[in-house]
């Protein structure tokens, strides 16, 4: 059964679709974009990377270890909890 879901913050949004019975590429992705801006200061033209499952799962290890007990403050999540389109 497929699987989609996004998080978004007010700079990115995070987006992940998986697909366990497909066995093409593209089935399981990951995306990180960002998110247009009013402010100046983060003023930038929208980026997009997307990559496979199992790289995103090389780069949580990475961030796990790197950022160690760090959480995150819930505050800084907004409530667009949807599903991806497309």
């Amino acid at each position: 059964m497929p699987y989609n879901k996004i998080k978004s913050t007010k700079r990115f949004s995070f987006g992940i679709s998986r697909n366990p019975t497909a066995k093409k590429a593209g089935s399981n992705v990951v995306t990180i974009a960002t998110n247009p801006s009013d402010a100046d200061y983060y003023s930038t033209s929208t980026v997009g990377l997307t990559m496979t499952v199992k790289e995103a799962t090389a780069l949580q290890g990475f961030l796990n270890t790197e950022l160690g007990g760090y959480v995150a403050d819930p505050a800084l999540l907004e409530s667009s909890d949807s599903s991806m389109l497309g």
